[in-house]
C-alpha cells in the first residue's frame, strides 16, 4: 500500500495511490495518517478498503510528507563504503549516528531554503525507515517487524555547518525545509526485498548519484535492531540510512547546491522527489 497526504501546506488530507497510480481520498476513513495509522492492525484495516470506490483527486495536488507527528528523526552516515571512500572518511565499524531537527521535515516537492550564509549545500538521497511500533533493545532477526514501511529522503547538508563548525554533525543537517519526505509511504508488504533498490539523484537533469541499497555497509533490520539499542523508537520515527556516492563533496573540485539549482531524486518502488532551491525567505 502507498499512503499520502495532499493538500496546502498545515491542511492535508489523508489518501492512497490505486493499482493505476491514481491518487484516491481516504477521508471518510481517516482524519489524518497520524503514528497510530502505522501499526499492523491499522495498516490491515485500511489495506483491507476496496481503493478503487474511494473518490479520485486531481493528480496535481500537492503533495505533504506521507504521515504526520514524526517524534525523531535519526540519520546513519557513511553506510556506502564508495561514499565513505569519496569522503576520505574510513569504513565505520559501527553505524554513526546523528540526528535531524523534525522542523525540517516538509513534503517531497516543497521548495528547499539555501540557509543564511551558505555556501556548500549539498544533496544526498536516501532510504528512509519508518517505524510503526515501539521498538527497544530488539534483536536484528526481529527488527524489521517494528517497520511500518518506507519512504524517500534527501538527506540535505550543509557542509561547512556539519564538518567545520565543531562538535555533532548534527548543525548541518537540521537545516529548515533539509528533511524532504515522499511521496508515499509505502508498506514493507510492498516493498518487499528491500535491500536490493535502485536509487538515483539529479540536478539541473545531470546524474550525480546511481545506487542501490544492496551495497549498504549495515543493512536496514541492523540499522533498527542498533538504533534501538541507543534510545527507544516510537512509531513515526524516520531513520535515513545513508547515501550512495555522488554528493557535492566528494566532487574534484566540489560541488554546492545554489539558488534556481532543481534537484530530482527517487528510489525504485518508492516514488520520486523534485524541489527547486532557493534563497533564505520565510515566505518560501
Amino acid at each position: 500500500m502507498k499512503l499520502v497526504r495532499y493538500g496546502a501546506v498545515g491542511a492535508e488530507k489523508p489518501g492512497v495511490i490505486d493499482a493505476q497510480g491514481q491518487l484516491r481520498d481516504l477521508s471518510a476513513h481517516v482524519a489524518d495518517i497520524t503514528p497510530d495509522w502505522l501499526a499492523p492492525d491499522r495498516l490491515a484495516a485500511l489495506q483491507a478498503l476496496d481503493v478503487q470506490t474511494l473518490p479520485l483527486v486531481d493528480s496535481a495536488s500537492r503533495l505533504g510528507t506521507p504521515f504526520s507527528g514524526t517524534r525523531q528523526f535519526i540519520a546513519i552516515g557513511l553506510n556506502y563504503s564508495d561514499h565513505a571512500e569519496e569522503a576520505g572518511m574510513a569504513v565505520p565499524a559501527e553505524p554513526i549516528m546523528f540526528t535531524k531537527g523534525v522542523s525540517c521535515i516538509q513534503g517531497p516537492n516543497d521548495n528547499v531554503r539555501r540557509p543564511r550564509g551558505s555556501d556548500k549545500m549539498d544533496w544526498e538521497v536516501e532510504l528512509g525507515i519508518v517505524i510503526g511500533t515501539r521498538a527497544a533493545y530488539v534483536d536484528k532477526d526481529k527488527a524489521l517487524d517494528h517497520v511500518a514501511g518506507y519512504v524517500v529522503c534527501d538527506d540535505l547538508s550543509e557542509r561547512e555547518y556539519q564538518l567545520e563548525r565543531l562538535g555533532s554533525w548534527d548543525k548541518g543537517k537540521g537545516c529548515d525545509t533539509f528533511g524532504p519526505v515522499g511521496p508515499w509511504l509505502v508498506t514493507r508488504d510492498e516493498v518487499g526485498d528491500v535491500q536490493n533498490l535502485a536509487m538515483w539523484l539529479d540536478v539541473n537533469g545531470r546524474r550525480m548519484q546511481t545506487g542501490n541499497t544492496r551495497t549498504m555497509i549495515f543493512d536496514c533490520a541492523t540499522i533498527v535492531s542498533y538504533v534501538s539499542q541507543f534510545m527507544v523508537l516510537l512509531p513515526g520515527d524516520i531513520i535515513t540510512t545513508g547515501t550512495p556516492p555522488g554528493v557535492g563533496m566528494g566532487m574534484k573540485p566540489p560541488v554546492f547546491l545554489k539558488e534556481g539549482d532543481v534537484v530530482e531524486l527517487g528510489i525504485e518502488k518508492l516514488g520520486s522527489q523534485r524541489h527547486t532551491v532557493r534563497a533564505w525567505n520565510d515566505g518560501v
